[in-house]
Order: structure tokens, then C-alpha cells, then sequence
């Protein structure tokens, strides 16, 4: 396993630039208990706050290299992030 010798701030700088920082994390993630209309309404709503995230790009790309099972991250949904992974996987 490499260890990174980029100091942890620097790894974790597009974190402070989030459009989501601050807010309240049940806008990305949802309750056991969402489903249908209710959590593509909810997934719609985060998703709209990633498009005008200036680090959407990063918060996607760290999403998918730390394999994150649940949230909206970078605009993708777990089941985009879990299509997409079955994609890369397959090459």
C-alpha cells in the first residue's frame, strides 16, 4: 500500500470550496426508509446544488476512487456511481 506523502490539508482542500458545506447532510444521503418519488425528488435536489458546485469534479472523482456505497456525491447517485463502476471494471 503507497502511503501519500501530500500533507492530509491539501488532500482535503476542494472540501472547503463545497456548495454543500454547512448543509444538512439528509439532502444527500437518504433515510432507510426513502424510496420512490420521494428519494428521486431529494436526489434531484442535491443533484441541482452539485451543478453549481465549483468542485463537483473532485467530490465525484473522490466518490468513486473511495468506492462511497451511499449519497449523492459530485452530482452522481449510488446507482450512477454503481453503473459506473461496473463499467470501469469490466476494461
Amino acid at each position: 500500500m503507497k502511503i501519500s506523502t501530500k500533507p492530509l490539508l491539501r488532500v482535503w482542500a476542494w472540501q472547503k470550496e463545497a456548495a454543500c458545506r454547512g448543509m444538512d447532510p439528509s439532502v444527500f444521503f437518504s433515510p432507510v426508509s426513502e424510496r420512490g418519488r420521494a428519494r428521486r425528488r431529494r436526489e434531484e435536489a442535491a443533484r441541482e446544488i452539485c451543478r453549481a458546485c465549483p468542485v463537483s469534479g473532485p467530490c465525484g472523482r473522490f466518490a468513486h476512487t473511495s468506492q462511497q456505497e451511499y449519497g449523492v456525491w459530485g452530482g452522481y447517485t449510488e446507482k450512477e456511481r454503481r453503473s459506473i463502476r461496473r463499467i470501469t471494471d469490466r476494461k
